[in-house]
């Protein structure tokens, strides 16, 4: 199975979304307190990164 520069990007861009998405869903539903923002913010910063990735995916 070969694994090119766009399939690698691809991965990664699908487990930053979902790790982004179990982060903010930590922060929302399992921590009430303060660390709650710090893992919603770190999840929606996976977001980013995972935008970043998807839109240099053709350009690598």
């Amino acid at each position: 199975m070969g694994m090119n520069k766009n399939t690698v990007l691809a991965w990664a861009t699908f487990i930053m979304i979902i790790m982004g998405l179990i982060l903010i869903s930590l922060g929302a539903f399992r921590y009430y307190e303060i660390a709650g923002w710090g893992f919603s913010a770190v999840g929606i910063g996976f977001f980013a990164i995972a935008w970043v990735f998807n839109a240099l995916k053709g350009r690598v």
